[in-house]
């Protein structure tokens, strides 16, 4: 006889139906934008018009909220060690809980504070600017060719919003005191000509993902360009749009010409047999509001396979379980956005307190399974450098006390067809420092002296 099922949500560890509510938040709760319309508000042109570039945007949108306390923290971390510049538009200030902007998850990673970073270890040891060395893998410029089958395509290097953990922190944006930013040298029609020749040589590429910065700032008719190129290559079989303005300005996927463009790349994609979605980066629930659900399902109607979310585990952002769980079913439930990636931040300068150890991030990974439709449950990953994604639990070997885990691979990067050591070295990746025990931090701390020694 079968045991009479009990089912009180209390006794779960998490949590459903989620008690947060999906709404837009009123902007003209907040100084700056008490006489703002909806009509303004819902304007793509207005919303990058009124996006904060200065502390003295910021203080003009959260008034008296934003203390001169927290306001010279900001300004002391913009001049000694944010590697991004400041450039936040309106619908994601107003994602941000005023009244408590120090401990804020979207602040804590948008704006950062002097205060947010490590004292003793702000960065690892062996931090790089380029981190994933993407550019030592362009097979033209701004054309990644890590994997086999796959490419990245760096459209543009300009965001409509910057994220403080930018991965691509060495090209994109403006340069800052801390970081000349790189820039590339040929004119986009040059850059996109090259590109798109390269693949047309190489029929082992089937994957291209779109990105840049953002496509959302490339203008529209160069996109629809690019991806229709794309669509004439035979051997092109997926091809993904990559954007956080789709959380960050959602206004821009609402606009007339940008639906119009984006359903006939839609069209011609169907006709072709090919794949199309869009990737986005949503890092807490504060943000999946109306309007995002809104610009997902245009995009949806417009015949795109799937909307997904890749985002990043930044500590005193989303790396609890519940507010990773409750981010999940709010991309799920409200937004119709599929839970994807979630990625371990990677190893930037002055990126430390955000980063995760692996085995914090396994713990994520096993506190999130069982909730969620396996289909939907997003795979935490560690995109490990000369490596790339390799889902956290698939390391060969880890030295806790070291911080230091190793990986493997079945492929060549675009960098290794010579390399007889490729399929049987073993990569690293590194924990911060901070997370490990004291003879781990003893071990850095003389491997740091080593390295500025030999600098």
């Amino acid at each position: 006889m079968a045991k009479k099922v009990k089912t009180d949500p209390s006794r779960q560890p998490f949590q459903y139906p989620l008690k947060r509510q999906f709404q837009e938040p009123d902007w003209r709760r907040l100084p700056g934008y008490k006489a703002v319309t909806a009509e303004q508000w819902q304007s793509a042109l207005w919303q990058r018009q009124h996006s904060a570039k200065n502390l003295k945007d910021l203080k003009e949108v959260f008034g008296a909220h934003l203390s001169d306390v927290l306001a010279e923290d900001i300004l002391q971390d913009q001049k000694d060690m944010a590697t991004m510049s400041l450039l936040i538009p309106p619908q994601m200030l107003n994602c941000m809980n005023e009244t408590d902007l120090k401990n804020d998850p979207v602040r804590r990673y948008m704006i950062p504070m002097f205060s947010d970073r490590h004292i003793e270890w702000p960065n690892h040891p062996k931090a790089s600017r380029d981190s994933l060395h993407e550019s030592e893998m362009w097979a033209a410029e701004g054309l990644t060719h890590r994997y086999p089958t796959k490419v990245l395509a760096e459209m543009i290097a300009t965001c409509p919003q910057y994220c403080g953990h930018c991965t691509r922190m060495d090209l994109v944006g403006n340069s800052v005191p801390q970081v000349k930013k790189h820039a590339f040298k040929s004119p986009p029609k040059e850059r996109y000509a090259a590109m798109l020749d390269y693949l047309r040589k190489t029929p082992a590429v089937r994957d291209v993902v779109v990105s840049g910065g953002d496509i959302a700032n490339v203008p529209v008719a160069q996109l629809e360009s690019f991806v229709m190129a794309l669509l004439d290559i035979p051997n092109i079989r997926d091809i993904r749009l990559a954007t956080k303005a789709l959380q960050g300005l959602p206004q821009h996927f609402l606009q007339d010409e940008v639906l119009k463009s984006l359903e006939r790349i839609a069209r011609a994609a169907r006709v072709r047999g090919v794949d199309i979605a869009m990737h986005t980066h949503v890092n807490h629930a504060q943000q999946v509001t109306p309007l995002v659900g809104k610009a997902v399902k245009k995009i949806l109607e417009m015949g795109f396979r799937d909307v997904r979310n890749q985002g990043v585990l930044l500590r005193g952002v989303n790396t609890t379980q519940k507010d990773l769980l409750e981010l999940c079913f709010m991309l799920l439930d409200h937004a119709k956005i599929m839970p994807y990636y979630f990625y371990m931040a990677d190893m930037i300068p002055n990126s430390e307190h955000w980063r995760l150890s692996i085995a914090e991030g396994q713990k994520l990974q096993h506190d999130i399974m069982g909730y969620l439709p396996g289909f939907a449950t997003p795979r935490v990953t560690v995109d490990v450098p000369y490596v790339g994604k390799r889902w956290i639990h698939q390391l060969a070997d880890y030295d806790k006390v070291k911080g230091v885990s190793y990986w493997t691979k079945s492929y060549r990067t675009g960098i290794e067809a010579d390399d007889e050591d490729a399929l049987t070295r073993r990569y690293e990746y590194l924990d911060p420092v901070y997370t490990l025990p004291p003879e781990g931090r003893a071990y850095w701390k003389q491997e740091a002296e080593k390295l500025t020694a030999h600098a």
